[in-house]
Order: C-alpha cells, then structure tokens, then sequence
C-alpha cells in the first residue's frame, strides 16, 4: 500500500497585525495630544515657535507613518520575519529619537545640529544621529523586499512599492540639510547656542536662518529656501497614493475606464511619477535659497511643464482605458480596495 506524502501546507493568508509598530502609533498619537496641551499652558519660545511644536509635528508624523507601516505589514507576503524585524526596528529607533527630541523641548533647547558640549546632549546627539540612519536604512530594505511582491490588489501594492520608495528618498533628502551651514542663535531663556546647521537656505547665509518669516503652523520658511519642504512630501507620500488608490476604487463604479486594475495601477504610477518630480521641483526650489511662497519665472515653468505632462500621461491612462476590451469577471477580483468596484456581466434582478 502506497501511502501519499502530505501536501506542502498553503501559503497563510491571515493577516497578522505588527504589534510594536501599532504601540509606536499609541504613543505618538499620546505624544501629539501632550504637546498641543504643552503648547497651552507652556509660553517658552524657540525660533519664535513654540517649544512643543517640533514634538507635536514630529509625533503625528510617525503616528501616521507607523500606522501605514502596521497596516501593510499585516499583508501576508514572503519574508515576514524579515519585514517583522525592521518594522520592530523602525519603531524601536523612532520612538528613541522622537523622544530624544521631547528631552531637548523640555530643556527648552535644540535637538537638531546642536553642538552644546552638555552630558545629555553630547550623548543624545550621538543617539540621535545613529537613530536617523537606522529609520533610513529600515526603510530602505523594507522597499527593497516589498518591492517585487504583490501585496494586494494590483493599485494598492503600486500604491506601497512606489509611496516607500518616494519616503526613502524623503529621508535621504534629510542629509542635504547638513551642508546649510551654522547657525547662532539663542535657547528658550536666551543663552547662545551655536547650530552645526539648520533647514533654510539663504543666498547671503546671515547667522539666524531658520525662524525668520514663517508659515502658520508648519513653520516652513517665507524668507528663504526650506529643505523640510520636499522632505515631508517625500515622508508622507504614501499616504497620498494610498488614499488615490481608495478614491480611484470609489469612484470607478460611475467611471467605466478606471474599472480596470492595469487602469487605476496605471494612474497610481503616473501620479506616483509627477510626485517625485514635484519633490525634485521644490527640492531645486529649496536650494536656490527661494522661498516656497516666491517661485521665480523659472520655477513657476518648471511646475507648469510637470502639470502638463503629468496631465498628458493621465489622459494616455484614460485612452489605453477606453481602447482595452472590457476586464473578464477575474479582472476586478482584488482582495482589498478593488473589491468595492462592480465586475462587469449582467445584472441580477432586484429582489422583492
């Protein structure tokens, strides 16, 4: 009697939430509530912004970017434990400089490029920059591993593979801002700190930079070039093709062309193409020492010629759309933004 040898057991296909990367989200979003009460009730000032501001910006930026992470690591896909490990590691090292940068708020100085010769920040700048690679290189390896998998539906894993490469390089966009220069300013209570660099760009490079003409709220520079520009764009880009990925979905059932995955995946890619080369614009922008507030006649053609080829490219989707015969029953099977999308075939009668 020949017994047959077990099959190989199916690939899973439960979805497992990341725990560390979930309480990373916890506790930036607590971070981001502390510092708006901070901001209340506490008056010291850096830069004419509050203390409590840089923690609340960067608190609800790793809330979000954790968030993204946990959810499309849940995904099944090939090298869990692999993904698993950097997704610990990438909020392992957050939390540490995230809460490096409360330390420095609290103390009511610096935490970025300050050169102070103190215990608590000679160590912490030591952290802090040892911190910086290691969320930029988790990242990197994560769009690395992810980049050749499907993850989902074929608009959505566009969405992933294409969102954590553009905040790779938002992060990497973070190293050009050691090349600005020093700066001198003053802590909260008015003693002189000298800065090893700062995020604005000045043609003539006077000793204060970085806090002279601001924008509400986010703080970006209306005096000069602002490298944190294209570097957030670049941090929270996935955020916005993922959200393109939901609003294409939702509105396919009324737009016949984009009920197609190749459609919407196509239209992910080009949205995903004309982001980059808007970073790249208002990087340029940034280091000509030119405010986001005052584009030149060069920089307004430049953005101009991205809005009509990123146009083009869009109406090329639309018409390789409209030319492709309608997808079989299989086309719009997607596992998760495609499934809200209607398959074509006939309809079934209303029941009574």
């Amino acid at each position: 009697m020949i017994i047959a040898a077990p099959s190989a057991p199916p690939r899973s296909t439960t979805r497992r939430p990341h725990r560390p990367l979930l309480a990373a989200t916890a506790a930036m979003s607590g971070l981001a509530v502390f510092a708006v009460l901070a901001m209340i009730v506490d008056d010291r000032m850096l830069l004419n912004e509050s203390i409590w501001l840089k923690p609340f910006k960067f608190g609800l930026s790793f809330a979000l970017y954790t968030a993204t992470l946990a959810w499309l690591l849940s995904f099944p896909h090939r090298g869990r434990r692999v993904t698993w490990w950097l997704g610990t590691t990438f909020a392992v090292t957050g939390i540490v400089d995230v809460g490096f940068i409360v330390v420095q708020a609290a103390r009511g100085t610096f935490s970025h490029f300050n050169t102070q010769t103190d215990a608590v920040n000679s160590i912490g700048q030591q952290v802090f920059m040892s911190g910086v690679i290691g969320l930029f290189l988790a990242n990197l390896v994560l769009a690395v591993l992810l980049s050749w998998q499907r993850i989902t539906d074929p608009p959505t894993s566009r969405a992933i593979r294409a969102g954590l490469g553009i905040a790779a390089l938002g992060m990497a966009m973070a190293y050009l801002v050691g090349g600005t220069g020093r700066q001198q300013v003053t802590d909260a209570y008015g003693r002189p700190v000298e800065l090893a660099a700062g995020h604005t760009v000045m043609t003539d490079q006077p000793p204060v930079r970085d806090g002279v003409g601001a924008m509400p709220v986010t703080q970006w520079s209306t005096a000069g070039g602002d490298l944190r520009i294209p570097h957030f764009l670049g941090m929270h880009g996935i955020q916005v093709l993922l959200l393109a990925a939901v609003l294409l979905a939702r509105f396919a059932p009324r737009i016949p062309w984009l009920r197609g995955e190749r459609a919407r995946a196509d239209a992910i890619a080009v949205l995903a193409l004309g982001y980059t080369a808007l970073m790249a614009v208002l990087l340029w922008q940034a280091l000509r020492g030119q405010a986001v507030t005052r584009p030149d006649g060069v920089t307004l053609a430049a953005l101009g010629a991205l809005a009509a080829v990123t146009a083009g490219a869009f109406a090329l989707v639309r018409y390789r759309a409209g030319r492709d015969p309608s997808p079989g029953p299989d086309a719009l099977r997607g596992t998760a933004l495609s499934a809200g999308v209607p398959r074509p075939g006939p309809s079934r009668p209303a029941s009574r």
